[in-house]
């Protein structure tokens, strides 16, 4: 799994929302004694999905933004980082990687899972061509592996391939393990997504 900071890539056209403390999401579970709160928010309405200019849910792929707030004095090692979206049906679905989504955009009909073994993109005739507005905006908005240092927080989509799954979000919980304070691994996060679907998220009063 592929953490990041959000890159902030306003020459590339993608102008990421603002961001909040993760304790401000209604999605979100605070572990007080290691001092660090992570927290989701879909992006799978018409409204918040205008964001992007690329029309994901047409592709089968949700994306869920990531918010780690770090109030400890030691930095998150992200890079063994684990995640999954367990659904309601007890499907387990790990974010998509680069390729996977410009694949995905470049021949919908043709992929049914998430393949193993890392192939090229597609570049046959009978592909969508992807344009360079669409992959920047994919490597833009994606998480790299940087650590969240101290009394900072940091953000950034994940994309689930949701193909052939009826409304993921109901009762599904996103899993979090593997994050590291120091060396010190930090207690699994568990965060329902029923949170964010019962609740309205944050509003712009909320970014002061």
């Amino acid at each position: 799994m592929v953490f990041a900071s959000l890159v902030f890539a306003g020459d590339k056209g993608f102008n990421p929302p603002p961001l909040n403390p993760a304790r401000t999401y209604p999605a979100h579970e605070a572990h007080t004694d290691e001092k660090v709160t992570i927290a989701i928010d879909p992006f799978d309405t018409e409204a918040k999905a205008a964001l992007f200019k690329i029309k994901y849910k047409e592709y089968d792929l949700l994306p869920i933004r990531l918010i780690i707030s770090n109030d400890g004095d030691k930095p998150l090692m992200l890079d063994h980082a684990r995640i999954e979206l367990v659904t309601a049906h007890r499907e387990k679905l790990t974010p998509a990687e680069r390729d996977d989504i410009l694949r995905k955009l470049a021949r919908p009909e043709k992929v049914t899972s998430r393949p193993k073994v890392r192939l090229p993109i597609p570049g046959t005739h009978d592909n969508k061509p992807i344009s360079r507005d669409a992959r920047e905006e994919v490597e833009a908005a994606m998480f790299l592996s940087v650590p969240v240092s101290p009394n900072s927080t940091n953000s950034g989509f994940l994309f689930f391939d949701v193909s052939g799954i009826e409304n993921p979000e109901a009762q599904a919980h996103l899993y979090i393990s593997g994050i590291k304070a120091g060396t010190k691994e930090l207690f699994y996060f568990d965060i329902p997504l029923e949170e964010y679907l019962s609740r309205p998220a944050p509003g712009k009063s909320t970014a002061n």
